[in-house]
């Protein structure tokens, strides 16, 4: 065995993988500069420092629980059957809060307020986390001759659809990317392509039926807007405090990403102004960019520091700039596969690739809607938008991949060669997805 193969060997089993923390610590170093560049309408209002020492202490907030996870085996039966339950009661609880009696954040009713505290929480960023843990227990719990049963393929779409359905006033763009993320943790656990094709059929058709009753509902909710009350004589307009006119907005961002091309004649007003001025920074930044902090556009651009912060990026280091941070996520996801490759077991294996796809298919919607790709959307760029609930769950993300890392490392190499050794009955089934590899972890 060569040194640096022993060197990192040795690194992998104390820490985790010397990649994953490498791409951690490189977003978090993007994530402070990006988001203060791209704050200049914060600090008119707050000052100069105050964005930024906002975006730090979550990003340090984040860091407490990347280091505590990545040091708890994820086989910890406190963590499988007692602390991920409880997420997922609470993440179910907060959705039906938000969905009734949720406050409206960027033109979508998505998020309440801890009282004293005083941080807004999005249930639908906990989701994601949530959905992530339930789907790997549900296939690792339901395997079949290295294949997910037909009642783990069943209950985990049933999963899918409950969490899309409590996400649905979040964005629909939510809801795609759970599909997505489900698509691939299917990959992982051996569903068949059969019951692949039916999974993502099913999901068409739920997700085509949702678009019609949302559009009916939005339609039925504009019509009442219209609507007047007589009290004492006296003609009194509906409150308009509590709607969202989702129904028009939806319609507009579709009809402008539909004839994107012919945004370039139009006059900026309210309803493309996220696309004009999305559009204008990036062609600003040119192949090498305008240089860190000379952002023209950060100050025009709506939610320049979390929803379009990638145009920010590809202004102020160019398109070279934007493909080393489409690099930097994608590199994560293969980290994963590369680990979920080696690991004995099903459920490390769907746990390590549902987080890295989480935050990486999160990545390429926010770059997606960004560059035009899809339709207008509200999803930050994980760890380097601002947003406390996001850079949380995205940091829990890392620190889960890191302790499947660190745990698979140590079990794999020397004499213990079962990382299934420790879990639960009925939680250890085989990964039919494993590649064995020679005797070496690199």
């Amino acid at each position: 065995m060569s040194e640096k193969v022993s060197r990192y060997r040795e690194m992998a089993r104390r820490y985790g993988d010397p990649w994953i923390w490498g791409i951690y610590l490189t977003l978090v170093v993007l994530s402070i500069v990006e988001s203060y560049s791209a704050s200049s309408r914060d600090v008119a209002l707050m000052g100069v420092y105050e964005p930024i020492i906002k975006q730090v202490v979550y990003l340090v907030i984040g860091a407490v629980f990347v280091v505590l996870l990545s040091r708890i085996n994820y086989n910890n039966k406190m963590l499988l059957l007692v602390l991920i339950p409880l997420l997922w009661i609470f993440t179910m609880v907060a959705l039906i809060y938000v969905l009734v009696a949720g406050e409206v954040v960027n033109g979508a009713q998505r998020a309440f307020t801890i009282p004293i505290i005083g941080l807004s929480v999005q249930p639908s960023e906990l989701a994601k986390l949530s959905a992530v843990t339930a789907l790997a227990y549900i296939m690792a719990k339901n395997q079949e001759d290295r294949d997910v049963s037909t009642k783990g393929v069943t209950v985990s779409a049933a999963v899918v659809a409950l969490f899309g359905a409590l996400m649905i006033n979040s964005g629909l763009t939510n809801t795609l990317l759970l599909m997505a993320i489900s698509a691939a943790m299917f990959v992982v656990g051996g569903a068949r392509v059969k019951k692949l094709l039916v999974v993502l059929a099913i999901y068409a058709v739920v997700g085509g039926l949702f678009w019609v009753w949302k559009d009916l509902s939005d339609k039925r909710e504009e019509n009442m807007r219209q609507v007047t009350a007589v009290e004492g004589g006296q003609t009194v307009a509906v409150d308009k405090s509590k709607t969202v006119d989702r129904h028009g907005m939806r319609k507009g961002r579709i009809y402008n990403w539909r004839h994107r091309d012919e945004l370039i004649n139009d006059s900026v007003n309210s309803e493309n102004s996220q696309e004009m001025f999305s559009i204008m920074a990036q062609a600003h930044g040119g192949l090498w960019g305008v240089g860190i902090g000379n952002s023209r556009e950060c100050s025009r651009l709506p939610l320049a520091f979390s929803d379009y912060i990638f145009s920010i990026i590809m202004e102020e280091i160019g398109l070279v700039g934007a493909i080393f941070v489409i690099i930097l996520y994608l590199w994560l996801l293969s980290r994963a596969a590369m680990i979920a490759r080696r690991c004995h077991r099903v459920l490390p294996a769907l746990l390590i690739i549902g987080m890295a796809a989480m935050i990486t298919f999160q990545a390429l919607f926010h770059m997606a809607i960004n560059t035009g790709v899809f339709p207008v959307s509200g999803e930050p760029l994980p760890l380097i938008s601002k947003g406390g609930t996001s850079i949380l769950v995205t940091s829990i993300a890392i620190g889960v991949m890191l302790s499947v890392s660190r745990t698979i490392a140590n079990n794999t190499n020397g004499k213990n060669k079962d990382d299934g050794n420790k879990l639960p009955s009925g939680l250890d089934a085989r990964n039919p997805s494993e590649i064995p590899v020679k005797n070496e972890w690199k």
